[in-house]
C-alpha cells in the first residue's frame, strides 16, 4: 500500500478505531542477549555470607562475567539501544506485550533499517569477539575462586541477535466457518483491545508532549543565578521531531490534542534556537505563549481518566 493509499483511506475513515485497524500492521521485535550475570552456586553463596555472619539460604547473589562497560560491550549495547528507540519513535503502542503498531506504508523503510541494524550489531558484535579471551582473563581476576570457565562459551558471535516480525492481532477468517459464536467474541475482543490502542497513543503523545513544553518552558523562563537558564537546541529540536511523529502517526482520536499541538508548533515554527538566546523579548513571548498550551496540556492530563475517544456515529 504506498503513501497515497494510506492518506486516502486515513481520510475516508471518520472513526479514529477504524483508521488505526485498516492503516496499521503489528510489529514484535525481540533480542536474544548473552547474560552477563549468573547466579553463585549454593557452596559459593554459603561462603559469601559466612563472612557477614548470614545464612547462604537468606543470600541472593550474583556475579558479573564480563565487564559490560568495556567499549566494545558498550558498542553492542547502544545497536540495541538504537532498535529500540527507532522501533518506538516509528510505532504506536498496543495492549499486548511486545507488540506496537506501524504504519503499513512504513513496512519497507522498517524493513531497511532493521537489516542495517542487524549488520551492525553483527560487526559489534565480531570487535566485541575480538577483545574477548582478554575480557575473560580479566574476569578470572576480579571473581578470583568465583570463575568458572563453563560459564563462558568458546565465542560470543551468534549470542546477541535482534529479529522482528509481524505476528497477526486480527480473528482468523476460518473461524467464521468453524465457529460464527466464537469467532464473534474474538472480533468483540480484538475491537476492544483497538480502542485501548488508541487511548495508548493519545496518552502517549499527550505525555511527550507535555513534557517537552514544560521542558523548554522552565528553560525559557526559569533563571539560574540571577541569569536566563541555559537550554540546548535539542529542546527545540526535539519539539519538531515530535510535530512530524504526530502527524504521521496520529488517528486524530482527541481534537483539544490536535489543536494544542498545532497551537505549540505555530509558537516555535521558523525560530532558531540562537534568536532566543540573542532576543529576550522574543524569548519571553515564547514563554509566555507555552505556559498557556502547558496549563491546557495540564487540563487534559487531569481529565484523562474521564476523556472518551472521538467517535463519528456510523
Amino acid at each position: 500500500m504506498t503513501m497515497a493509499t494510506i492518506e486516502e483511506e486515513v481520510e475516508t475513515r471518520n472513526d479514529p478505531i477504524d483508521r488505526l485497524r485498516a492503516t496499521m500492521c503489528a510489529t514484535r521485535v525481540s533480542f536474544e542477549w548473552f547474560g552477563t550475570r549468573k547466579s553463585l552456586t549454593r557452596d559459593q553463596k554459603a561462603q559469601a555470607a559466612e563472612s557477614f555472619g548470614a545464612e547462604g539460604a537468606f543470600l541472593s547473589a550474583g556475579k558479573k562475567l564480563l565487564d559490560t562497560g568495556h567499549p566494545r560491550f558498550r558498542a553492542v549495547s547502544a545497536v540495541r539501544n538504537q532498535v529500540r528507540k527507532y522501533w518506538t519513535s516509528v510505532s504506536l503502542p498496543f495492549p499486548e506485550p511486545g507488540i506496537r503498531l506501524l504504519r503499513q506504508d512504513a513496512l519497507n523503510a522498517f524493513q531497511e533499517q532493521m537489516h542495517r541494524f542487524t549488520e551492525e550489531l553483527t560487526e559489534a558484535v565480531a570487535e566485541l569477539d575480538e577483545q574477548y579471551l582478554s575480557m575473560k582473563s580479566a574476569a578470572r581476576e576480579r571473581l578470583g575462586s568465583l570463575f568458572n570457565d563453563d560459564d563462558y562459551p568458546t565465542t560470543l558471535v551468534g549470542l546477541f541477535e535482534v529479529t522482528w516480525e509481524f505476528p497477526s492481532i486480527e480473528p482468523p477468517n476460518y473461524l467464521r466457518q468453524l465457529n460464527p459464536e466464537l469467532y464473534e467474541q474474538e472480533c468483540q475482543r480484538v475491537q476492544s483491545r483497538f480502542e485501548e490502542a488508541v487511548r495508548m497513543a493519545e496518552d502517549a503523545f499527550l505525555d511527550e508532549l507535555s513534557k517537552l513544553v514544560s521542558h523548554l518552558t522552565d528553560r525559557l523562563s526559569g533563571q539560574a543565578d540571577g541569569r536566563p537558564k541555559v537550554f540546548r537546541d535539542s529542546a527545540i529540536g526535539n519539539l519538531h521531531e515530535f510535530f512530524e511523529r504526530f502527524r504521521s502517526l496520529n488517528v486524530r482520536s482527541n481534537e483539544q490534542l490536535d489543536a494544542l499541538v498545532s497551537q505549540c508548533q505555530n509558537i516555535v515554527e521558523g525560530i532558531q534556537p540562537q534568536e532566543l538566546r540573542k532576543r529576550d523579548a522574543l524569548r519571553q513571548q515564547v514563554a509566555s505563549d507555552l505556559s498557556g498550551v502547558q496549563a491546557a496540556l495540564d487540563g487534559l492530563l487531569v481529565d484523562r481518566p474521564r476523556r472518551q475517544i472521538m467517535r463519528t456515529p456510523k
